[in-house]
């Protein structure tokens, strides 16, 4: 059985590539663009997302029959290679105007918001309704104001609407009063354009559409996929498959400050949520307990009428036409309006994750990943993609952003379920201005461009790996359509505990309650973890009593607690229901006897009721681990997040014969195990991790592990330290001629003569001696070059290799290259574009200590 997996594994179909953002940002010309195209296949990209961009010529006017040739062109050069193609829905972003089209079409289409004009009675009994054109008068009240600026929500007074232009209340004696004008206006909101002048803070920047209006949407959807399946009928289905729809913005970008979200005759729809019309003051002011709960209802009005007018609409062309609906909503964490997308996705831009400490735990950003995957799990779709490494440069330099950060990136995605990796992005064009717009480029004007074939079939494997599978968690995380906890989720992911978040529709909707589980498709839940219970409605409740009436366990933290950090719960016996434990927090329903723990401990209780499914021994808060069964094998998927070597044993819950794939090299080996007196349901073995390192442990349950008779060792004999005797040549100079330093010292280059901003590569280079019995039989050699900024590759007595992308810059073996005798080694560097790019002083170069040992194995 893993014979025939590990096939797939190692070189998986062309279906698991990257599909890269590709600017088309320049000149646009067609033997280019099928350049460009063919230098992507060289190197495994099999697929890309043409994305119209900034820095676009105007001489290729945007959805003209000019462009759409040029479109076809590379649509054809895509099928004649066996690629695929994906069509992005806008000039720009965000989506749903077709570069201002729509509101050229109709006036009215543009933008809609509500604002509230607040004027403080003083005495007076008449004041004025001042509109202007194009506005509509949607409310008038009267609030009492409390002392702290609110109001009070009992002293509302209803005054009417219409097109008046004054309206009359005379206050009640004592107190302090203020007359509300609420008015649907233009919201004056922009998207980014793809011609320069047209960015979003530029006077020609294109307007925004009314994305809460059905008729702007097919205005829409009749402007920009029309004109694409006009011209690309033939491709839809086979080489084009999905329209991404990138982050709509109801309101635009740089809308009038302090507008809500708003259409004509939304009042109306948004009264089916339990909004009122005298609650309209609690979306801009502070009416007491009861506010959250307000502006809750109104949002989740706000989300169903996008869904209704935009998404679905959108799914529903896409579906008639034989393709899918891609991209993903404007935050991160709302799940819910995935719910139209046959291909949910999410992004990562602006770092809003990024290595080091607990950044990628914490923050709503942190749920991104599993927002996209659990939406596709618990939908039943096969994919889910992530908008990866978008402007994730640090220090404010845009281009510094290494293929270290990238790896951390990738991996953090594909623990959490993503199983598609759109790489933001690949530029047709760095040309002036074009180069700094949202950068860097990740792809062909990269570094690592010439070794990328290593990285996108890292991206197959691991994509391969986290499709048609189906991962063994069975702790759920309710959440909300528009709010994924993730509080509660940082104890979990430090002890290895998976879990899948819950969407609260899915829940009392779609899921089956039977035998002590919530089953939804090929997920089910024995333990739900709920946090914040009094945003869930009376029908979530009756359905969590439900669930613990049928044998399953919900477990309640308080809000007060998750917002401090320290998660208090405590448990109850089945019988006090859960509606009672929902209102007397903190509570957890749990048939047993009542005592507290503390959030340190959640991870504790849910051993209790669950049997742990991996475990590490010593702790190993920064290993996320994943465990996915795809067909009859289990794959143990097992990240360093973090930033040093983490070595011990594994408990594995599933037991058979065991393999280590390694997902960055394709390798493979046997895995003995550990001898167990154990029950044979689990195995123990010996793993480590370095930092930036993944690691695919495959159990065959058919088949008898392979019990260690001994553990491999290595002893060093000698260590040869590279300390002097560098020289060093460097080459990508502006006149791309090479100049040699002659002998230098170990360092960064930046403080050569010359080299302060310096780009490029330098090859180091230096001799060592090995003696007759260093390379025989029982001895292994290594080389260790220690610190270095940032791409290093190694060619040792002519022989290349490999290249390294990040630390440890290491390479395990190197005897086959060895010789008796003077040994050659050449070490090339390449370093950080953001020292030309951005006038940076990166450190860059070979920092070392560079040492070669001889060891002595039993291997």
């Amino acid at each position: 059985m893993l014979e025939a997996l590990k096939k797939q594994f190692i070189e998986p179909d062309d279906e698991f590539s990257p599909m890269p953002f590709w600017f088309w940002n320049g000149r646009m010309e067609r033997e280019e663009i099928i350049g460009q195209i063919r230098d992507f296949r060289e190197k495994g990209v099999a697929g890309f997302v043409i994305h119209p961009r900034l820095g676009l010529c105007e001489s290729t006017p945007y959805l003209s029959d000019g462009y759409l040739n040029l479109v076809e062109a590379a649509v054809e050069e895509a099928e004649r290679l066996h690629m695929k193609v994906i069509l992005y829905d806008e000039a720009m972003y965000p989506s749903g105007s077709a570069m201002g089209m729509v509101v050229r079409d109709n006036p009215a289409y543009a933008s809609r918001g509500l604002k509230m004009i607040e004027i403080p009675c003083e005495g007076g009994s008449e004041f004025p309704v001042i509109l202007q054109d194009g506005e509509t008068l949607v409310s008038v009240q009267a609030v009492a104001k409390t002392f702290d600026g609110g109001i009070d929500p009992a002293k509302v007074v209803l005054l009417g609407a219409g097109n008046t232009d004054k309206v009359a209340f005379q206050p009640p004696d004592g107190g302090s009063w203020s007359v509300l004008l609420f008015v649907e206006t233009y919201s004056k909101g922009v998207i980014r354009g793809v011609y320069f002048g047209q960015d979003d803070v530029d006077p020609d920047a294109p307007p925004s559409a009314d994305l809460l209006n059905p008729k702007a949407t097919e205005t829409f959807i009749r402007l920009t996929h029309e004109a694409y399946y006009g011209k690309l009928q033939r491709f839809f289905g086979s080489t084009v498959i999905a329209m991404f729809t990138d982050e709509p913005n109801i309101l635009g970008r740089k809308p009038i400050r302090d507008l809500k979200p708003w259409t004509d005759g939304f009042l109306s729809y948004a009264r089916r949520f339990g909004l009122k019309e005298e609650q309209l003051p609690a979306l801009w002011l502070d009416a007491g307990h009861g506010t959250g709960d307000i502006r809750a209802a109104y949002q989740k009005a706000v989300n169903a009428k996008l869904t209704d007018s935009f998404y679905r609409p959108l799914s529903v062309w896409c579906e008639e036409h034989g393709i899918q609906l891609t991209g993903h909503p404007g935050h991160s964490d709302e799940i819910g309006l995935l719910d139209y997308f046959q291909l949910p996705g999410q992004d990562i831009v602006w770092r809003v994750v990024e290595p080091g400490g607990d950044k990628g735990l914490q923050g709503a950003g942190s749920t991104l990943g599993k927002c996209s995957s659990d939406a596709a799990r618990h939908r039943g779709r096969r994919r889910n993609l992530n908008e990866c490494f978008g402007a994730c440069f640090k220090d404010g330099l845009g281009w510094h952003f290494t293929a270290d950060e990238m790896k951390w990136y990738m991996d953090w995605l594909f623990v959490r379920g993503v199983n598609l990796l759109v790489p933001h992005a690949f530029y047709y064009s760095i040309e002036g201005e074009r180069r700094d717009e949202r950068p860097p480029d990740v792809g062909p004007n990269s570094i690592w461009w010439p070794h990328y074939r290593h990285i996108s079939d890292y991206m197959r494997r691991m994509s391969w790996l986290m499709t048609d599978s189906v991962n063994a968690a069975r702790t759920a995380i309710l959440c909300e359509e528009d709010r994924m906890p993730w509080e509660i989720a940082i104890p979990l992911y430090r002890s290895q505990i998976e879990f899948n978040y819950l969407e609260e529709r899915l829940f009392t909707d779609s899921c089956m309650l039977r035998d002590g589980e919530a089953r939804i498709g090929d997920y089910g839940y024995s333990v739900i973890i709920v946090d914040r219970p009094e945003q869930f409605s009376a029908k979530t409740r009756s359905r969590l009593e439900e669930f613990v009436q049928s044998g399953g366990t919900v477990i309640v933290v308080s809000e007060e607690a998750s917002e401090s950090g320290d998660l208090e719960l405590a448990e109850a016996p089945v019988a006090a229901g859960v509606d009672t434990a929902l209102a007397a927090l903190p509570v957890a329903s749990y048939s047993g006897s009542q005592h507290a723990v503390s959030g340190s401990e959640l991870p504790a209780l849910i051993d209790r009721l669950i049997a742990r499914d991996v475990g590490l021994s010593p702790a190993a808060s920064d290993i996320r681990i994943s465990h996915v069964r795809k067909e009859g094998a289990h794959f143990y998927l097992l990240v360093n997040e973090g930033e040093e070597r983490w070595e011990g044993i594994a408990l594995l819950g599933t037991a058979g014969f065991v393999e280590k794939w390694d997902p960055w090299t394709g390798g493979s080996s046997v895995q003995p195990v550990l001898p167990t007196s154990g029950t044979g349901r689990s195995v123990r073995l010996p793993v480590a991790l370095e930092r930036r390192e993944s690691v695919i442990l495959c159990v065959d349950p058919s088949g008898t592990p392979v019990v260690a008779a001994s553990v491999a060792t290595s002893h060093t004999m000698r260590t040869i330290r590279l300390d002097a005797g560098w020289t060093a040549t460097v080459s990508g100079t502006k006149d791309d001629e090479c100049v040699s330093f002659g002998a230098v010292e170990l360092g960064s280059w930046t403080g050569w003569d010359g080299m302060e901003h310096f780009s490029g590569k330098v090859e180091y280079g230096n001799e060592f001696h090995l003696e007759q019995e260093d390379v025989g039989a029982g001895r292994s050699i290594r080389l260790d070059l220690g610190e270095a900024e940032e791409m290093a590759s190694v060619e040792l007595n002519g022989t290349e290799l490999g290249v390294r992308f990040w630390k440890p810059y290491r390479y395990a073996d190197i005897s086959a290259a060895a010789v008796p005798g003077l040994n050659r080694l050449r070490v090339t560097i390449a370093n950080s574009l953001a020292n030309a790019y951005n006038e940076a002083s990166l450190p860059s170069g070979l920092f070392g200590p560079v040492t070669v040992d001889i060891a002595e194995t039993n291997e």
